[in-house]
């Protein structure tokens, strides 16, 4: 199970911390490294931070966008310690490391860290089936990426450990993450068509509804039919056929 697991790391500034992270996941039997445009890698400094994981940063995957990292994910966790004008899903480190472990036994899942400074943006989020938030100590919250890497991937080691039971939903051929942004832009696509969204207020619904469609984590069933929808609304098919 905790092969199919992937840590994704977006936009990292310094290498240091990409080679603390590889290290934290070592510690933990995590294999799989995606780099989202990191700013320096390969470097000096993420080798010498790594302490002997260099396994990990020679076999690191680099990807030009988050799309790309997650190409093939039933399951997408974010990182954030941020609140947020539009309410996602929140759950603990050990809630999200049982979902994780839960569903890497039927294909491959992601957890996903942002900036060091700003985390994650709303548009990074919205490709997000959960939200995790590690607590801290409210009078100094900030977290170093490489110890946040640290408790997540030992909650998941532990989620592991314990077998935990598998839940109905994990067995579903739940859609993936570049079928969930298909189905998204096609979304937009479709309510601009049929003159339903206003430009004031369309990035604010289509949030929302990105939002509810997380939450109710459509299989590639329900995406295909939600397009076929989609499609004879746009008028591309006979509403009668």
């Amino acid at each position: 199970m905790l092969n199919n697991i992937r840590i994704v790391l977006v936009d990292t500034s310094h290498p240091g911390n990409i080679g603390a992270a590889a290290r934290a996941m070592k510690n933990m039997s995590l294999q799989q490294l995606h780099l989202v445009t990191p700013q320096l890698f390969p470097h000096q400094e993420a080798t010498s931070r790594a302490s002997g994981a260099d396994d990990l940063l020679n076999s690191a995957q680099v990807a030009h966008s988050l799309d790309d990292a997650l190409v093939g994910c039933r399951l997408v966790v974010g990182t954030s310690a941020r609140a947020r004008s539009v309410d996602w899903p929140v759950v603990s480190p050990r809630e999200a490391a049982a979902k994780l472990v839960q569903e890497a036994a039927h294909g491959e899942v992601a957890l996903v860290f942002g900036r060091e400074r700003s985390g994650l943006s709303n548009s990074e989020l919205d490709r997000c089936t959960f939200l995790v938030h590690i607590p801290t100590n409210e009078a100094y919250s900030s977290l170093n990426l490489g110890a946040a890497v640290q408790v997540l991937a030992y909650e998941i080691f532990q989620a592991q450990l314990q077998q935990v039971e598998l839940t109905d939903e994990s067995t579903r051929d739940l859609a993936t993450a570049e079928m969930l942004q298909g189905f998204h832009e096609h979304l937009a696509q479709a309510l601009d068509d049929v003159g339903f969204t206003q430009p004031k207020q369309s990035k604010k619904l289509l949030r929302r509804l990105r939002s509810l469609f997380q939450r109710a984590r459509p299989d590639k069933d329900e995406i295909n039919i939600m397009r076929g929808i989609l499609s004879a609304m746009q008028g591309r098919k006979s509403m009668r056929r």
